[in-house]
């Protein structure tokens, strides 16, 4: 039987979401759990697949991965919760058909970038916004893995939200490059300075005859929430949403005393 997982991390926890030799991502501590349980032991045989490849320091709320297993019984959030370190969590699950390829057959990938707001011009933001929006060429955009395949992309929409001392920004689209939000929200901030115009973000949108390489916004910012697509009935796991929604209040108290420690350390006379 075929079953997709959904999973949120705190990806300043891992060097990324891929496994890789010799340092610890999301899917080494995925495995040992899955392996552990007797769900999946082979990633191959069983024919997993992840939806999204985040970077170092990127979070998720709704990464989703999807395997075999001879006994899907046992795949169960709060089982698998149990063997996982307490920056990851497991909190839905679906029985898929044996195709379901949670990377392909995704409809939407909607991700969220959180920019501390240091005098912005939201007015230019969200001009520069309705210009990407849309089908554009985005090779400005993109890191140099992708310079072989085609740099074509579509982007449903941006919205921006202000809260507080931050500037919420959330990018729709079904598919996007490496790096590429990182890179627009860095595009996007420079035009909230006054640095450049929105004319820059035209001349970006046209790399056949301009040419420009745009640094990746830091990756703590990020969030991976949600990745849309048909015919799923999640099941979700009240018991592991409400371990993990402690598990983040946890962070939040700390992180949140740790910046106004922060700001009571800025006071120097």
């Amino acid at each position: 039987m075929r079953i997709a997982l959904r999973l949120a991390y705190m990806g300043t926890q891992c060097s990324g979401f891929q496994i890789q030799p010799d340092v610890p991502t999301v899917e080494t501590y995925l495995f040992e759990a899955l392996s552990a349980l007797g769900i999946m032991d082979d990633p191959k045989r069983a024919a997993y697949a992840r939806a999204s490849r985040t970077d170092a320091g990127v979070h998720a709320l709704g990464q989703v991965v999807a395997f075999n297993t001879p006994h899907p019984e046992r795949a169960l959030p709060k089982a698998i919760n149990a063997y996982l370190p307490p920056f990851i969590w497991c909190w839905a699950r679906a029985i898929v058909s044996p195709e379901f390829n949670p990377r392909y057959d995704a409809k939407e990938r909607v991700y969220e970038y959180i920019l501390y707001n240091e005098g912005y011009d939201i007015r230019a933001i969200r001009r520069a916004c309705r210009m990407l929006e849309g089908e554009h060429d985005f090779a400005n955009f993109a890191s140099v893995e992708d310079d072989n395949g085609s740099t074509i992309r579509r982007i449903n929409q941006i919205k921006v939200r202000l809260d507080g001392e931050f500037v919420h920004l959330t990018i729709a689209a079904n598919s996007f490059l490496r790096t590429m939000v990182r890179r627009l929200i860095t595009a996007l901030k420079i035009v909230g300075e006054g640095i450049k115009d929105e004319e820059w973000i035209a001349q970006l949108l046209s790399p056949e005859s301009y040419r420009e390489s745009i640094e990746p916004a830091p990756p703590f910012g990020l969030v991976l929430k949600t990745i849309a697509y048909e015919g799923i009935e999640w099941e979700n796991d009240e018991y592991a949403i409400s371990r993990t929604n402690r598990a983040l209040m946890e962070n939040l108290v700390m992180f949140g005393t740790m910046a106004r420690v922060m700001r009571i350390m800025q006071d120097m006379e």
